[in-house]
């Protein structure tokens, strides 16, 4: 499935479509102990890209310009916008001067539910609860994922060991976070990177649904750290196993815990810490 792991078209400067490439080379001053010298540094590209659902706009993410129908797809599941990709009757992508859109079309249940919730969001490279109206609307429970099944040590070491030279984009900027989605022989089958944490695991979400994975015959990984939102990110996709390279928040324990997500953060080559439900974990394998 190599074909599948890099997602995203990274195309830069050079790139012929008047649509916004991933990344653009930026001018600036180097200072240093040497003096000051002009450079021409690439970095990532985000842009506003607005989220409807039946002509009804929800959402304005800032986000990485690439893999956008795994995007929406990703966010309109883990939102719980509706149950499953399956529910999207008709997605598309229109470009414009100002930003992108991505209107779908879904159920009139879904979009009535959509309705009640009454949730406008601005965000700001993924934001989490942004436009929840009170703390009484402030429910972030997922359902329980399903049981899945064991992951070996040395799967998650496999995977961790061979996810930078999956991430493209991040090889030439430098900046961008990823998630992924390895097997259970650690070999990695996706990943998807983006400015915004949130954002590159919906779109790994999205990506995932799309091709008919079942996220419990894995794992996944994602390089930033892991906060309550990550977790009922990955809770709503159904995964099973999440493993961070950075730390968990207090929260995001507390909601793998409730979730049954077995939960690995500050995890590297030759050591990680479970946190949650470590009976998924075969630590001899």
């Amino acid at each position: 499935m190599d074909a599948e792991i890099a997602g995203a078209d990274i195309a830069g400067p050079g790139h012929q479509s008047n649509r916004p490439a991933a990344w653009r080379e930026c001018p600036g001053q180097r200072l240093g102990a040497d003096g000051a010298a002009g450079i021409v540094r690439p970095l990532a590209e985000e842009v506003p890209v607005g989220l409807t659902y039946n002509g009804l706009a929800h959402a304005v993410m800032m986000a990485t310009p690439a893999d956008l129908e795994d995007f929406a797809t990703g966010f309109s599941v883990t939102e719980a916008i509706v149950p499953s990709a399956a529910a999207i009757r008709d997605l598309r992508v229109t470009h414009a001067s100002g930003g992108i859109t991505v209107d779908m079309r879904i159920p009139g249940d879904a979009f009535a539910r959509l309705l009640a919730r009454r949730r406008h969001l601005t965000g700001r490279t993924g934001c989490g609860v942004c436009g929840v109206e009170d703390l009484a609307a402030f429910d972030p429970a997922p359902p329980p994922v399903p049981v899945g099944g064991r992951v070996a040590l040395s799967a998650v070491r496999a995977a961790l060991d061979g996810l930078a030279a999956r991430q493209v984009l991040n090889a030439r900027v430098h900046m961008v976070h990823g998630a992924a989605w390895a097997g259970p022989d650690g070999a990695l089958r996706l990943v998807r990177e983006d400015v915004g944490r949130h954002n590159a695991l919906d779109k790994l979400v999205g990506a995932g649904l799309r091709d008919g994975i079942a996220f419990d015959a894995g794992f996944g990984l994602i390089t930033s750290r892991c906060s309550y939102e990550m977790v009922q990110k990955a809770a709503m996709a159904g995964l099973t196993v999440l493993v961070a390279i950075s730390a968990p928040t207090a929260r995001a324990v507390d909601m793998a815990h409730a979730a049954g997500l077995t939960l690995v953060a500050l995890a590297r080559h030759d050591a990680q810490i479970i946190f949650t439900h470590q009976g998924r974990i075969d630590t001899a394998a």
